[in-house]
């Protein structure tokens, strides 16, 4: 940041009286603008045996599956803007269940929050932000077209516990991406 959005002066990075860690501090009217990591809440809607995933109409990763996810936005709850995600992407309405993942991504600053749902009815179409919705079963699954690495592990974890009989709520650590970006 080199200009204050409070006031328009310039900025330098350093640690304020008090912290740890550097931070952009205006130079005139003194605010410490906080940077912190993004949350992306999403939903993994469920009809029968089946799971939703929508390909991408945009970058990153356009072209590529995902389950129905995005940036939480100001005034929501992580449940509300997971409902939301999955009605702009799919055009469905979903049943929250369990908050069933949270992945950390330290090193692009964000937070995955992802949902276990049930579609209240098998109707869905593409949102603005997809160019195809589908149900897939496990063995249908577009494994290595899948388009992040939280969408891999939020699929894996459903099925193995699906298998199992029983949900597990998890918190893992992404620190590294595992996938190519422009692939």
């Amino acid at each position: 940041m080199k200009y204050c959005p409070s006031c328009g002066k310039e900025t330098r990075n350093v640690i304020p009286q008090g912290d740890n860690i550097k931070r952009d501090v205006c130079t005139v009217c003194d605010t410490i603008h906080y940077q912190n990591p993004r949350i992306i809440a999403g939903c993994i809607p469920v009809w029968k045996d089946q799971v939703l995933l929508c390909k991408r109409a945009i970058e990153p990763r356009k072209n590529f599956w995902t389950l129905p996810a995005g940036f939480m936005e100001i005034g929501e709850t992580i449940q509300q803007a997971a409902v939301r995600e999955t009605h702009e992407e799919a055009t469905a309405v979903v049943k929250t269940e369990q908050l069933f993942a949270i992945f950390n991504l330290p090193h692009i600053a964000q937070v995955y929050m992802i949902y276990r749902s049930t579609l209240a009815k098998p109707e869905f179409a593409s949102g603005a932000e997809s160019l195809e919705t589908r149900l897939f079963s496990e063995h249908e699954i577009p494994w290595d077209d899948l388009a992040f690495e939280t969408m891999k592990l939020s699929l894996e974890y459903y099925f193995k516990d699906k298998a199992a009989g029983q949900f597990k709520f998890r918190v893992t650590d992404i620190i590294q991406p595992l996938f190519r970006k422009n692939s």
